[in-house]
């Protein structure tokens, strides 16, 4: 179990080489005052409306890491609630290396970029690809784009 939410990220290994390094101090006291934020907030929201892309990092389930672009029309990234971010998924390459990482790992990681405006969020959590479910994905597809949703 994780003390502060930015232990998924510092592990104890990287705190010993963030102590060994100077750093951990001034990390130690950003867990103990604000530390990271752990809901989707308006502000995270509002971040997410304006891209077009991010990135999907998985891994198998021995920890082989594997990390996909997603890209669609600003804001195809919805927040569904405090807790939980969705989009609607498309034929692609077909190789569905992320669904067989996520049907055996659903640790996964989001890194969404602004480039224009050098701003970056990190996400940390578990993923799952929903099938079948017309409200969720009808809720997360852009009605402007004629591809058909493969699932959520």
């Amino acid at each position: 179990m994780h003390k502060y939410p930015s232990d998924i990220a510092f592990t104890p290994a990287v705190k010993v080489i963030q102590a060994q390094k100077g750093s951990r101090r001034s990390y130690a006291r950003m867990e103990r005052r604000e530390g990271w934020q752990t809901t989707a907030t308006p502000e995270l929201a509002e971040f997410i409306a304006d891209l077009d892309m991010f990135y999907l990092g998985t891994a198998t389930a021995d920890g082989q890491p594997y990390v996909q672009y997603r890209g669609g029309p600003p804001g195809f990234l919805k927040v569904i609630d405090d807790h939980t971010l969705g989009f609607a998924d498309f034929g692609g390459n077909r190789q569905y290396v992320t669904l067989g990482n996520l049907s055996e790992n659903p640790n996964a990681f989001l890194f969404l970029m602004d480039y224009a405006n050098s701003r970056r969020v990190k996400v940390w959590g578990t993923a799952r690809v929903v099938e079948d479910d017309t409200a969720l994905e009808a809720r997360l597809r852009d009605p402007a784009y004629p591809g058909k949703v493969e699932s959520a």
